[in-house]
């Protein structure tokens, strides 16, 4: 026969146990719902749309993340991560021209499949150490493509870093605007800057083709609608 003191202190463990796995669950459905919710609408959603989302309480959601920082750095951990990957790939292209270019494309790619990720891109988030140190190390790297690409004289010499956040700005405005109306549009942008980045005799890849007339018509109207509250 087990004790009583034994058996009271299985039953503690136990419980911890299960308020773990519990705490646990309910931190991956808080990141699952903010993922859905920032990848369509962007970091404009409030935490109170988050924890409805995910259908837990506030103060659950204040448990696990006490600020949108907080859950920001977790949510787009990941996305960081590979945005750091981009500037790595990019480096070890044995034409650091080619590189730049598919660094622009695939980082511009990225917004547009994650407006969440559109808007980390162009906003800054003190608290958010993890986030912020991939975001250091991705531009260092991008520094030193900019110099690699420079040196092949296919970049222009008055092309700098900060040319690049206007881009993603521009880029995050395209995506917001434009939509599922018309997807691709960002697509043409960034043909046009890498045009404009370009020395004159610098090798550029196509141009991709305009929106049509009709999709960015539907995306105006779209856009020029009130926000539902």
């Amino acid at each position: 026969m087990t004790p009583p003191a034994a058996s009271a202190a299985v039953s503690g463990q136990q419980s911890e146990t299960a308020l773990r796995a519990d705490a646990e669950r309910n931190r991956e459905r808080i990141m699952q719902a903010a993922r859905r919710l920032y990848a369509t609408e962007g970091l404009r959603v409030s935490m109170a749309s988050v924890a409805r989302e995910a259908g837990v309480g506030k103060a659950t959601l204040s448990r696990r993340f006490a600020t949108r920082e907080d859950l920001i750095n977790a949510v787009f951990a990941d996305r960081m991560d590979g945005y750091a990957t981009a500037t790595a790939e990019a480096l070890a292209d044995p034409d650091p021209w080619h590189g730049f270019i598919r660094y622009t494309e695939s980082v511009c790619g990225m917004q547009a499949a994650d407006r969440g990720f559109a808007d980390v891109l162009t906003m800054t988030f003190p608290t958010a150490e993890t986030l912020e140190a991939r975001r250091a190390e991705a531009h260092h790297g991008f520094l030193e493509l900019i110099a690699r690409a420079k040196a092949t004289g296919h970049l222009r010499t008055d092309f700098t870093s900060e040319d690049l956040v206007i881009l993603l700005i521009a880029n995050a405005g395209v995506i917001a605007a434009t939509g599922d109306d018309a997807p691709d549009s960002w697509r043409r942008l960034v043909g046009h800057m890498l045009r404009a980045f370009a020395s004159p005799d610098a090798p550029i890849p196509p141009m991709p083709e305009a929106p049509t007339s009709t999709a960015l018509y539907r995306a105006m109207t779209r856009f020029g609608q009130p926000t539902s509250n």
